[in-house]
């Protein structure tokens, strides 16, 4: 799977949230300054071209919907994070939000407490 550009990730983000959309619709979603209709267009087919989304044909407008689900793209975003940056380890991941306070120690029992339920 190819890793999407900011632009591409926010207009998959709309998709996501959505589930299908008309260009017009899609640019409502966006935050201000909204980009230009052919901006998002181009954006929309190149994310075609790589196999994100799809389209249903309605005579010459297109209704877009994902075809990559989030949790999918979600995983592999992360799986590269912790590889590039934290050595594959989860711990040093955890460790690093710890230390810089982005991580209480109630969520880290949170956490802990999923962990036990899953095994």
């Amino acid at each position: 799977m190819q890793k999407l550009t900011k632009k591409e990730e926010q207009i998959m983000q709309v998709l996501w949230n959505l589930e299908k959309a008309f260009v017009k619709e899609i640019i409502a979603e966006l935050p201000e300054p909204k980009p230009h209709y052919n901006t998002v267009a181009t954006i929309i087919r190149i994310l075609k071209d790589k196999g994100f989304i799809d389209y249903h044909s309605f005579g010459n407008t297109y209704q877009y919907y994902p075809v990559v689900k989030k949790n999918d793209y979600q995983q592999q975003t992360v799986n590269e994070v912790i590889s590039n940056y934290f050595d594959n380890s989860y711990v040093k991941m955890v460790t690093y939000f710890a230390k810089k306070d982005k991580i209480s120690q109630s969520e880290l029992e949170d956490i802990l407490e999923m962990i036990k339920k899953q095994n």
